[in-house]
């Protein structure tokens, strides 16, 4: 996975930006932690400014991309977390676990240098499964699913959790898988497909690409998907997923 993003991250930073709501979610998360590493911290998004950040990084394509100012990174996996025990008050991770090759000792990485909470964001692909993208790129649904921890599987690792939903607001700046939910042409742009790893994944999709943009200019997505329209906010299956039991403790 390092491979994969030192060969695709290099546009992240254009089209990754941390949207204020899920931010704001994700501060509400780690109120009370003064201390956090972020693991799989990529460029940056969503750390929080105002507390003690350590970030966590494989790929050096990315840690390239880290703004000025950013928290202090280290070049290091979750699977292999270069701290003592208990060493923050929390480990946060975005949109990661499912790039990690050993979820499992992840896990226990993370469970073993937080004192307070473990908290990721995820995504729980029994709802995201229902995704309209899906519909045209079927084998985008195969490449992540597998990939993706249940919730159950969370709870395997650390006990007891607290899972809230994060709904993606329409106009979503973080241009993850389920940003453009409706803004069907957005998955057209190349740009926007290269700052989606999923993409990466798979084969030749010229034909499923020009299947969306036919179905775009008849106004048949717009038919088929009617329901979207007076929506300001989806849920896709993002989750936040907050754990405070330490296992290992």
């Amino acid at each position: 996975m390092t491979a994969l993003y030192d060969e695709i991250g290099r546009s992240y930073a254009g089209k990754r930006q941390s949207d204020p709501r899920i931010g704001a979610a994700i501060e509400r998360a780690i109120a009370g932690c003064k201390s956090i590493l972020n693991v799989g911290a990529g460029t940056g998004s969503y750390e929080p400014r105002s507390r003690i950040v350590v970030a966590v990084e494989p790929s050096s394509t990315m840690i390239a991309q880290r703004p000025p100012g950013a928290a202090p990174v280290v070049q290091a996996r979750a699977e292999a977390l270069p701290f003592p025990n208990r060493s923050f008050d929390a480990v946060l991770g975005i949109l990661t676990v499912h790039h990690w090759k050993d979820q499992v000792k992840g896990f226990s990485e993370c469970d073993r240098v937080a004192r307070s909470k473990v908290v990721f964001l995820t995504n729980d692909f029994d709802v995201c499964a229902k995704f309209w993208l899906f519909d045209y790129f079927p084998e985008l649904l195969r490449a992540d699913r597998h990939i993706f921890p249940s919730l159950t599987r969370f709870e395997h690792a650390f006990g007891a959790i607290q899972s809230i939903a994060v709904p993606i607001p329409a106009d979503c700046v973080d241009g993850f898988l389920g940003a453009y939910w409706k803004r069907p042409g957005a998955y057209l742009e190349r740009n926007v497909r290269d700052s989606i790893s999923t993409f990466s994944k798979v084969g030749n999709i010229d034909s499923q690409l020009a299947h969306l943009e036919n179905d775009i200019l008849s106004g048949e997505w717009e038919r088929r998907y009617y329901g979207l329209q007076n929506l300001s906010e989806l849920d896709l299956g993002y989750r936040i997923v907050i754990s405070t039991e330490r296992v290992g403790q």
